[in-house]
């Protein structure tokens, strides 16, 4: 039985999901997007990625399809229809349908397209075992902060990974650690604080991001956002990456050198189980 996929107001076997050629998200990744955790069949901290939805929206002028309450119906009935327990929700909004042109068409209709992925979140071997990764220079354009279709640039960076025999890339940019490939980056240091990025253009506001820093935060741990360099990282104590389906995954070495002893740390592998259990009980 195919997966169930909702599309400009229809629930369609994934075979049949189309959009026109002419969609701007095709043809200038002038779109949007959101994936939301998904947990015994219940969707996590969704509030939070539907309001950075509208701020991606507005930061680029474009109008939603939706409302954010029947954004949520669409999605709930999405993981009824899929039987989804365990993984994440896609979720992508692009201006829509028009013959190709750079300036904004007008009078288009937005293209919302929805689609569930089943993944194995709460016991990831990746978590468990910890991942490698290796630094890319950061190409991307300018406002990470709006969360795009444009990933181009994270794609050959996790190319490279791939092609490395690493689970991963963390892009770096003057020096400095901005983000993963695909989720925010932190290190820890030798005398147990956490460092990340301190949000602005350069990187994407994470919504785990922000809910790990909170329960770090509310457990006393020390927490400093601000840049660090390639050099602190392969100094650190421990490091780890967050993400809507990542969650709390250690990182164990970069760019071939161990970080700390080269497994996952205790702070991260506690903050793991931290946000496991908020979201368990939300």
């Amino acid at each position: 039985m195919s997966r169930i996929v909702y599309v400009n107001g229809s629930y369609l076997p994934e075979e049949d999901a189309k959009v026109s050629v002419f969609d701007r998200g095709f043809l200038f990744a002038d779109g949007v997007y959101e994936v939301s955790t998904v947990l015994e069949g219940r969707l996590i901290d969704n509030e939070a990625h539907l309001v950075r939805l509208k701020r991606s929206l507005n930061e680029l002028q474009m109008e939603s399809p939706a409302s954010p309450s029947e954004i949520v119906e669409i999605q709930n009935e999405l993981i009824k229809r899929n039987g989804l327990n365990e993984g994440g929700l896609y979720l992508q909004i692009t201006r829509g349908a028009a013959d190709r042109d750079f300036a904004f068409p007008k009078n288009t209709t937005p293209t919302l397209v929805m689609f569930t992925q089943e993944k194995n979140l709460l016991n990831s071997p990746a978590a468990e075992k910890g991942i490698s990764v290796i630094s890319v220079e950061d190409i991307r354009w300018g406002r990470r902060d709006i969360k795009t279709v444009g990933l181009l640039a994270p794609v050959l960076a996790k190319q490279a990974a791939v092609v490395a025999g690493v689970d991963d890339a963390w892009l770096y940019e003057d020096g400095y650690v901005t983000e993963g490939s695909s989720n925010n980056a932190y290190i820890i240091t030798k005398a147990g604080t956490i460092v990340t990025r301190n949000l602005g253009n350069e990187i994407l506001h994470g919504i785990t991001r922000r809910a790990v820093l909170e329960l770090a935060n509310e457990a006393d741990m020390e927490v400093e956002e601000r840049a660090f360099t390639l050099d602190e990282a392969a100094d650190a104590a421990e490091a780890f990456v967050t993400s809507a389906t990542t969650f709390v995954t250690p990182v164990i070495s970069l760019d071939g050198k161990a970080i700390g002893d080269g497994k996952p740390g205790p702070l991260a592998k506690r903050l793991r189980q931290l946000y496991i259990e908020q979201a368990l009980e939300s």
